[in-house]
Parts: structure tokens; sequence; C-alpha cells
């Protein structure tokens, strides 16, 4: 297919392996779901289980942490395993531990074996979120990533739905039936893909990294995108790769600081916190609905909307959509701390509309899914040059998990002292805050190639 581009025709060959491959990886983020909010419907259900398990809800309460610390642990070295395995290795290794994962839920009778699995866990989401974004920012073209690179996070938001629904029929054993093949199958299937080109000419494997546009472009002659990415990989590996120059160069610098804000944002809008405790808020919340049926509506609709609105975010941009999400999340967790506010205090009788907590987490997930569901994600393989991208993932994957730490004692710290109303409250400003440094400081990634991209940085 050609297209005009900046007054030149490009050919950009066949899509559809490009897909597939974002497809293929899509798995490892499915399996990331999962397990990231797998503690939401099976807390209870451990707690619950006297016979098999002696674990309190304040034992389950820790889930999160642990799962939390070995994201921070593991993106302090993987930026080392991902230079000497390369994108591809790095994402087969990731199956390791999510198939760990389960083998010891399977078996686990007390609190510490959870904690190990929730761990492990943890180090496999920062391979993920370390390892996927590259790999599919460096084999698409900006037309395919602009619209199907969304699909990774879309597949994490099926898993957190997944769980949820099988949660309610199923016990921790037979669950471990259900999901241990699915990091088997993506191992399986990204041994028949190649190697990021990228990452080839990076390894100075130039016929392989030929080999793999031609894979994956399906173009009747490599030669001209060859040599364009391979003087796009060479200036960008010329720049110096300290962690010092992570402040010091200027492209850097500006990725960087758009990196923490898109993620530290995100999880202060309280994303995080609503996913992992779902069943727990619908609870004290109350309603018309049980908490589990909530939480799988809830779930459910954020996987439809983060499908729906991915079409949005590729039409009008990355900026224009996480400025109005971050605004409109605000507006809807505003009111929500408003009702819970009323509702502790008793100042109204809210009996015939005890069902604007569900409503309002519905509207919470359109809002959110307008952009501050998928855009942190997707530009995490768009903002850093080839040299320094193993390291700045590294700091963002610890901001990550650090942020997810902080929000999770707030909301129960807020909780506890205060009320419900007061995280909502909390999260609200945060959006209303984060919605004008948005303008600030998140550049426009949209239609651009990866050179491209860092080339408007440095302006």
């Amino acid at each position: 297919m050609a297209i005009e581009f900046k007054g030149e025709k490009r050919y950009e060959g066949k899509r559809f392996p490009q897909v597939l491959a974002i497809l293929v990886v899509s798995l490892g983020t499915f399996s990331a779901g999962i397990h990231f909010t797998w503690s939401s419907p099976f807390s209870p259900m451990i707690v619950k289980n006297k016979v098999r398990y002696d674990i309190t809800e304040k034992d389950t309460s820790f889930f999160i942490i642990f799962h939390s610390l070995g994201m921070i642990v593991m993106s302090v070295i993987f930026f080392r395993i991902s230079e000497y395995l390369g994108r591809k290795k790095s994402i087969i290794l990731l199956t390791v531990p999510q198939t760990i994962v389960w083998i010891i839920v399977f078996f686990a009778r007390t609190k510490w074996e959870f904690y190990i699995a929730r761990f492990i866990a943890g180090t496999a989401d920062a391979i993920v979120f370390g390892a996927i974004p590259p790999y599919v920012g460096e084999i698409t073209v900006p037309v395919v990533r602009d619209f199907c690179g969304n699909l990774p996070t879309f597949a994490s938001y099926g898993g957190q739905f997944f769980v949820a629904t099988i949660g309610s029929f199923f016990d921790v054993q037979e669950t471990v039936y259900i999901c241990v093949g699915i990091p088997i199958v993506m191992a399986m299937l990204m041994l028949l893909l190649p190697e990021s080109p990228y990452q080839l000419i990076k390894d100075e494997k130039l016929e392989e990294a030929k080999t793999s546009i031609q894979w994956f472009q399906r173009l009747p002659d490599v030669e001209n995108e060859f040599q364009r990415t391979k003087a796009d990989v060479k200036r960008q590996n010329s720049e110096s790769a300290t962690w010092l120059d992570l402040i010091k160069i200027i492209s850097n610098r500006r990725a960087l600081r758009a990196g923490i804000f898109l993620r530290v944002s995100q999880q202060l809008s309280g994303v995080s916190v609503f996913a992992t405790y779902t069943q727990s808020i619908f609870q004290k919340a109350g309603g018309n609905f049980g908490p589990q049926y909530s939480a799988m509506i809830y779930s459910g609709s954020v996987w439809i909307a983060n499908l729906v609105c991915s079409i949005a975010v590729a039409k009008y941009g990355r900026r224009p959509s996480y400025f109005l999400s971050l605004l409109t999340s605000g507006m809807v967790l505003l009111c929500m701390s408003i009702y819970f506010f009323l509702e502790q205090f008793e100042m109204a009788n809210l009996q015939s509309v005890n069902w604007i907590p569900l409503a309002g987490m519905m509207t919470f997930v359109v809002t959110f899914s307008i952009g501050l569901s998928v855009i942190p994600t997707l530009m995490l393989g768009e903002l850093f040059s080839a040299s320094i991208k193993c390291k700045g993932l590294g700091i963002l994957m610890s901001v990550f998990g650090v942020t997810i730490l902080i929000t999770s004692y707030l909301f129960h710290m807020l909780v506890d002292l205060i009320g419900l109303y007061c995280p909502f409250f909390f999260f609200a400003m945060s959006c209303f805050v984060s919605s004008f440094l948005t303008l600030k400081w998140v550049p426009e990634t949209k239609g651009k190639t990866l050179e491209e991209i860092q080339q408007s940085l440095k302006k």
C-alpha cells in the first residue's frame, strides 16, 4: 500500500503480519490482566475457605503490595536482561514466571505461598511493560501502531474481565486449570515470530533485519525500508546512553518527564485500586447488585469501552484524548465522592438512588477509556530512543510499581480514617490537576515514526 509521506511515496506493504504479531504478544498482556486483578474475585473466596486456608482479610490486603514489590524489583534489573536478550526472547521469558505463578497458587495453603506467587506475578508484569510495548512500536508502521497499538492494553482489560467472570463460577484450583495454558501457548507462537528489526540492526544482524522487515511488511523490495530503519537506529544509538543522559539530553529528559507523568497521573485516577478492589468497593458502597455481579459488569464494560474508545484515540491523537479523559474522569469521581459523603453522614435518603455507585463506575469506565486506560502503555514504546530505551523503561516500571503501592495504601488509609468519599475526592482532584499538565508535558506522537518522535522531542 503506497501512501504520501512528506512529499514522497512510501510503500507500506501488508499490515496483517504486524497485526498478527500484536495479537500474539497480546496473550501476554491478557495473562498480565488476569494476574493483576486475580485478588479481586479470589481474596474473599480464600478468606471464606477455612478448610483449606487459614488466611484473614487483612492478609489478603497485602496481595497487591507483593505484586507491586515484584514489579519494582524486576524493573531494576530488567533493563540489563532486555539489552542482553532482545525484545523477542524477553517476551518469551515472561511466560516462565506467568506459568510458575499458577503452579504455586494451585498448591498454596498459607498466605506466604500466595505472597510469593503475587511477587512473581509482579516480576512478570515488569517484563510485560518493558518488552511488549517496545516490540510493538518497532515492528509496526505508524498507521498500524495508531489503530492497533492499543490491542495489548485491550487484551489486558480482557484478562481482567475474564478473571472476574470465572472467579464467580470456579474456585482457585479450577481457575489454574483454565489459565495455566495461556502463557505456554504464547511462548510457542512467539517462536514463530521474527525479532524486531530495530533490535537486529542494533545487534548488527543485518540480513536477519531485512528478513524481519520482509516478514512484517511483505514489501516487494525491502532495501529502502531497511536503509531508513538502519539510519534511524544508527543515529539513535550514536547518542550517549548513560543514566545521567536521561537528564542531560533534552529529548531523553522530555521523554522521561512525559512517561513518568503519564504513569503517575494514570494511577492517581484510582484505576489500579478500582481494578484490584472492585468487589470490596461495591460491597462497601451497597446497591441493588451483589458485589460479584457489579465487579463483572464493571470489568466487562472496561473491556468493551476500551475497544470502542481506542478508535477515538487513533483519530484524535494522544494528547487531546488524554486531556479529555482526565477532565471527564475527574468530574465523575467528584460526583461519586459527593454521593458517598451524603451517604456516610446521612445527609439525605439515598435508598431510591443506591444504583449511583454502579452507574458512576460505568460512566468512569467510558471517560477512563478515552485515554487514561491505553495511552500510558501505548507511549511506552514510542518515547525513548533505541540507545536508552531499556534504562528509560526500567525507571518508568519502577515508578509504576511505586505509584500502585502508594495509591493502594492511600485508599485503605483514607477509607479507614475518613470514609469512602475521601479517596474518590482525592482521585478527582488529581485528575483535574493532571488534565492541565497534559497540555504542557505530553507530546503528540500520532502518525509519526519512532525517529520523527525523537526529532520532535528535540525541538
